[in-house]
Parts: C-alpha cells; sequence; structure tokens
C-alpha cells in the first residue's frame, strides 16, 4: 500500500554543485527534502521513484549520478558507464539528503506514455503488504513569461492552476487525465509521472490529505512540492 507520496520538480539545480556561489534553489530544495524527510520518518519498506525521460523502465537506484553533463567541472563517470537520467537523479539526491537508506526502487515513465501505459506502470508500482512512499519528479509548464525556455504562451497560466489545484486537493483523478497533447505543446515535463500518482492513488482507493508546500516559476518554469499522506 502507498502510505504517502511526495512530488518535486527535478530541475539540474536542485543538485548543489550546479548552483554556484549564490544557491537559488535553497529553498526549493529545503521544502522537498523536508517533505521526504517527514513522509518517510514512518519507515516505510520501500521509496518508489517515479520520473518522466525519453523512455519508460526500471532502473538501478546505484547507479551514478552524471552531474558534470550539466556543466559543473567535477568527477565525470568512466565512458560507457550508464548513469541515471535527469528526474531520478535529482530524485536520488533528494533521498540522501532526506537521510533515506533504505530500500528504493526508481522507475522512468515516457513522457509521451499512454493511458495504458501509465496504468501499467502504477499497477506494477507496490507489492502485496509492503508500505511504501512514492517520490515522483515533474515540472509544470516552461512556458511562463519571455525568457522561459519554450518563451510565453498564455495557456500556461490556467493550465499550472489546474496542476496545482489537484496537488493541494489531492485530486488523483484529474492528475491521471492531464491533457498529453496541450501538455507537450506547454512543455510540462511532469505530465505523465503525474499521470502515475493519480492512477496509482486511484488504485489504492484513498482520499489524501494533501498539501501543496511550494510553487513558484522563478525561470518561467513552475516549481511545485507538494505531499500526499494516504494512511
Amino acid at each position: 500500500m502507498i502510505v504517502a507520496a511526495v512530488v518535486s520538480p527535478h530541475p539540474p539545480l536542485l543538485l548543489r554543485e550546479l548552483t554556484g556561489r549564490v544557491d537559488v534553489a535553497a529553498g526549493l530544495r529545503a521544502t522537498a527534502v523536508s517533505a521526504l524527510a517527514g513522509a518517510t520518518a514512518s519507515a516505510p519498506d520501500v521509496v518508489v521513484v517515479v520520473g518522466g525521460d525519453h523512455t519508460g523502465g526500471a532502473w538501478d537506484p546505484g547507479l551514478p549520478l552524471d552531474v558534470r553533463r550539466f556543466g559543473t567541472t567535477g568527477a565525470r563517470p568512466s565512458p560507457g558507464t550508464p548513469t541515471l537520467p535527469l528526474s531520478l537523479a535529482v530524485g536520488r539526491r533528494l533521498l540522501d539528503e532526506a537521510g533515506w537508506s533504505g530500500p528504493t526502487r526508481m522507475h522512468t515513465v515516457a513522457r509521451d506514455a499512454s493511458a495504458a501505459d501509465v496504468d501499467a506502470l502504477a499497477g506494477e508500482l507496490t507489492r502485496p503488504g509492503e508500505r511504501a512512499v512514492l517520490l515522483v519528479l515533474g515540472d509544470g509548464s516552461a512556458r511562463r513569461g519571455e525568457k522561459a525556455p519554450g518563451y510565453l504562451d498564455e495557456r500556461a497560466f490556467p493550465y499550472d492552476d489546474e496542476l496545482a489545484g489537484a496537488l493541494a486537493r489531492g485530486d488523483a483523478d484529474l492528475l491521471e487525465h492531464l491533457d498529453p497533447g496541450l501538455a507537450d505543446e506547454l512543455m510540462v515535463l511532469g505530465r505523465s509521472a503525474f499521470a502515475v500518482l493519480g492512477a496509482a492513488v486511484r488504485r489504492e482507493g484513498a482520499t489524501p490529505q494533501a498539501r501543496l508546500l511550494h510553487r513558484d516559476d522563478p525561470f518561467g518554469v513552475t516549481y511545485l512540492v507538494a505531499l500526499w499522506q494516504l494512511a
């Protein structure tokens, strides 16, 4: 069963070594880490991490993080060594900073995943008899200003309002049925991961006690942190 779920964005700046002398993501990171620490305080059996990527699949949580490819001068894994994709790499770092050292499973979901793909993954996340915390990594729209990655699209504002409202209310149905076409146009990298959360919670048959802990768009991209308690 799912006992709690944490939603966090996954910008590279959540990896501290990429922020430079001034840590522009300090508040966002602290909120996400605090939410994870609270969710795992009840000692769940496992943390299941779900993040968007080009393709879906299960990942070894022990794989290294290739932080250097985002601009830092740190060490780089040996050529040919598989590394975690960005969403899972950020999830791994947040778990480390939250003090979680227990069992972890990691999955990516394709950003263009169909409803059937989403439902299939949601059904695979937990195992009979275990208590699981979900960590769901996803950004909102990236078209909230002229300097945003996707420039300005006025549709981004009501879209993000709806998304933030769903996370604040614990509205699993809305998350599961976010419009994939509109999400693609608005560069919503978290659409499929949010949908997996919605489908997984629907399967639980529970009404989450939900809190939206953070909302901001400092670079024209919406960052949301939420905590859902299910048991």
